[in-house]
């Protein structure tokens, strides 16, 4: 009886790779800048993984499907800015209801992308692309181009954005704060852990990325599976949008261009596929507190942020070169 292959060890899988590198890659920052491993400059770290991570974790699913979504940061425009400023002209107080409307316009606009992929069979990269300009258009077009800045915007989202789960003070009298918006953060990453690993969808959408055919023959309604992704992706768009914004205080319809590299830099970071099929909620937040970091240490040495771009579409290019590797050595 032939025997069975022993499963890779954990110190061999992405996780622990990437988990490696982010290691050494702190521990050479704070040897050519020890300030990086002062609390303010962590808790600013933690701070600034939130919006983007809660966007990757979107990206990471449809990404685990073979497709891709260039989209999000419109949706997010769109969910923010339409959310702030209905809040402003009605005098809308609740929280929770803005955050359940911020990612029902996320949702609705990734059934949009959903339907025209599925129905039309047309390429994502070219789906989204043009459902990005038409939101992004529509919003500066119909709704308004004007920032809301703090003295307009909604106080309930102030308070909720200044929220804090610990409290500092540096050495120069200046308080500084890990935001409660990180426990968000890390109960989406978990409950999409959960659903990607222990469901029937989850399980559906990597058939879907491996071999959409195969998935179909095996039972997997596939229709489904895109909606979902592309739900689920635009529904996290929009929620982050709305988070951002309150955590910066402002409500900007011009916002989030150029974060699509950051984010899809961070989700192949984290090890998903470009063909599909693979990638874990881990990897994405391992991917993204690289990314952010390399970003923030980039500015504390004073980089121009002209070389920052450089230095992520370099590090997406060498992630993504990486991943086809492995994934042709696994095919082989």
């Amino acid at each position: 009886m032939r025997a069975r292959a022993a499963a890779p060890a954990w110190w061999r899988s992405t996780e622990a790779m990437v988990g490696g590198i982010l290691l050494l890659a702190m521990v050479l920052i704070g040897l050519v800048n020890p300030a990086f491993w002062s609390p303010d400059n962590l808790f600013s770290l933690l701070r600034s993984n939130v919006v983007i991570g809660i966007m990757a974790l979107g990206v990471l699913v449809v990404m685990i499907s073979g497709g891709i979504d260039v989209s999000f940061t419109a949706f997010a425009v769109a969910g923010m800015y339409l959310v702030v400023r209905a809040m402003v002209a009605w005098g809308i107080d609740s929280v929770f209801a803005a955050f359940a409307a911020a990612t029902l316009i996320g949702a609705l606009l990734g059934l949009v992308n959903a339907s025209i992929i599925h129905r039309l069979r047309m390429i994502p990269l070219i789906v989204t692309l043009g459902t990005a300009s038409i939101v992004r258009g529509l919003v500066l077009g119909l709704v308004g181009t004007s920032n809301v800045n703090i003295n307009k915007f909604p106080k309930p989202l102030i308070a909720f954005g200044r929220t804090d789960l610990v409290t500092l003070t540096n050495a120069q009298g200046a308080t500084f704060g890990l935001p409660a918006t990180l426990l968000i953060y890390l109960g989406v990453a978990l409950a999409l852990h959960l659903v990607l690993t222990r469901t029937m969808i989850g399980r559906s959408v990597f058939a879907y990325g491996a071999s959409p055919e195969a998935a179909q023959r095996v039972g997997f309604r596939t229709g489904r599976t895109l909606i979902f992704v592309y739900v689920l992706a635009g529904a996290l768009a929009g929620m982050a949008g709305l988070l951002h914004s309150s955590m910066i205080w402002l409500a900007n319809p011009r916002d989030f261009v150029g974060w699509e590299l950051d984010v899809i830099a961070a989700v192949v970071l984290g090890g998903a596929s470009i063909f599909g099929g693979r990638g874990s909620v881990l990897g994405t937040l391992l991917g993204v507190f690289i990314i952010v970091m390399i970003k923030n240490s980039l500015i504390l040495m004073g980089i121009d942020t002209t070389w920052q771009r450089v230095v992520v579409g370099a590090m997406l290019i060498g992630a993504t070169a990486l991943t086809a590797l492995r994934d042709r050595k696994a095919l082989a």
